[in-house]
């Protein structure tokens, strides 16, 4: 029997296509950095009675392409930074990964005056010259928090 959809055989093989694409639209998946056998990818401790300092493992500061940029002051003096940096938590709160060593990051809290475009001008947060993470921010916020993609 002949298949007047015009698709004929090709209709099985649309199908399939629909449903992968459908599962690769979905939210992405983090997936953890890979360390040598015995070691974490990333180690925490207190630094201060909320925060926590993150040190990567070179390998995994090279898989999720960990990317820097510094605070600067703009117009009329306030706080610039790129919007790729600003993390927010489950409750809108708004913060920054601060990167004061190499492969060592630690969260800050953050006030936003505006965003434009892809600026974010600061009321309030770390001083003008400190390297702020604008790639790898999320997956930072994940490992301090032990939180997954889905």
């Amino acid at each position: 029997m002949k298949s007047n959809s015009g698709f004929g055989g090709w209709r099985p093989i649309l199908v399939l296509v629909f449903a992968a694409s459908m599962g690769l639209s979905g939210c992405a998946v983090v997936k953890p950095a890979a360390a040598p056998a015995g070691q974490a990818a990333a180690t925490m401790e207190k630094a201060g009675p909320d925060l926590n300092r993150l040190t990567l493992t070179d390998k995994a500061v090279e898989r999720l392409e960990v990317t820097t940029a510094k605070v600067t002051k703009g117009t009329g003096g306030a706080l610039e930074m790129p919007y790729g940096a600003l993390v927010y938590d489950a409750n809108g709160k708004t913060w920054v990964y601060t990167n004061p060593e190499p492969r060592t990051y630690i969260r800050a809290a953050v006030t936003v005056e505006r965003i434009t475009d892809n600026r974010v001008q600061l009321r309030s947060g770390p001083p003008a010259g400190t390297d702020v993470v604008t790639v790898g921010a999320a997956e930072l916020f994940g490992a301090e928090f032990g939180t997954k993609g889905h």
